[in-house]
């Protein structure tokens, strides 16, 4: 079974995501996706992350309380292939689902869920509400502060790292560089898709 397009992806979140929070999360973790896969060696594959990552919380606005449970279900709507079905579903192993991470996409996708939230928090904060000048230190304060982003779980952020092998700095500052490598095509689509 092939993958949809972006298109037939971008769509099926719209149709369930009316929340521009929720649609601009889509699109920043497609495009980390990207960066993760380019910056792995995964590059031939990099599209099959991005739209893992665009629609990993297609069902999280209309059916919270069956987060990754009702996914399969919307995803068969444009076709998807088991694979991208469970890289999707992944990411909630442990909380939502017990589909574990295996393949290292369905790895980085688990660690950087939470964390693209909380660094995206934090830019929100900064002076230029960006995260082109975020530096690795001021990001490490905000991970300690329970209060700050207290949506954002630390500890999926902590064995999202351990099961990639790296340490919690490695993944805090790699995902400081994925972002910065789409924040500004992210904001430019998405002001476009909520005109």
């Amino acid at each position: 079974m092939s993958n949809p397009t972006r298109e037939q992806a971008l769509a099926l979140l719209q149709k369930y995501n009316k929340e521009p929070f929720h649609i601009l999360h889509g699109l920043t973790v497609e495009g980390v996706m990207n960066w993760y896969a380019r910056e792995l060696g995964y590059g031939d594959e990099a599209q099959f992350w991005s739209l893992v990552g665009l629609l990993h919380d297609v069902d999280f606005e209309v059916y919270p309380e069956e987060h990754c449970l009702k996914a399969p279900e919307l995803l068969s709507e444009i076709s998807a292939s088991e694979a991208l079905i469970h890289g999707i579903c992944s990411h909630g192993y442990g909380h939502c689902c017990d589909v574990e991470p295996v393949h290292q996409m369905e790895k980085v996708l688990f660690a950087v869920d939470e964390l693209t939230g909380l660094i995206g928090a934090a830019a929100r904060m900064r002076p230029s509400r960006s995260v082109m000048d975020m530096e690795l230190s001021s990001l490490k304060k905000k991970f300690k502060d329970k209060k700050f982003a207290a949506g954002c779980s630390r500890d999926v952020i902590k064995e999202g790292a351990e099961r990639l092998g790296w340490t919690l700095d490695e993944v805090l500052e790699k995902t400081i560089l994925a972002m910065r490598s789409c924040e500004e095509q992210v904001a430019k689509e998405q002001a476009a898709l909520c005109e």
